[in-house]
């Protein structure tokens, strides 16, 4: 069973994972055709908020200390 930490960490990955799939699309198959749904706010806001929230998971999954100092 893993502990509590490598759960913690695994989780930040995920979130880590759908940020990035959050940023994906956009883009035109004719470079000169322009697409505006490239600068959305979802792409420019909100991933890169999940992938921040994933990071900042995965530094307290690493900094975490038990508390009964058993499990480590």
């Amino acid at each position: 069973m893993p502990s509590k930490n490598v759960k913690i960490i695994g989780i930040g990955l995920l979130v880590m994972v759908l940020g990035f799939v959050l940023m994906l699309g956009g883009g035109s198959s004719d470079p000169n055709v322009f697409n505006p749904a490239m600068f959305n706010a979802r792409r420019l806001v909100v991933a890169p908020i999940v992938i921040v929230l994933g990071i900042a998971a995965i530094i307290f999954g690493i900094m975490k200390t038990p508390r009964d100092g058993g499990e480590v």
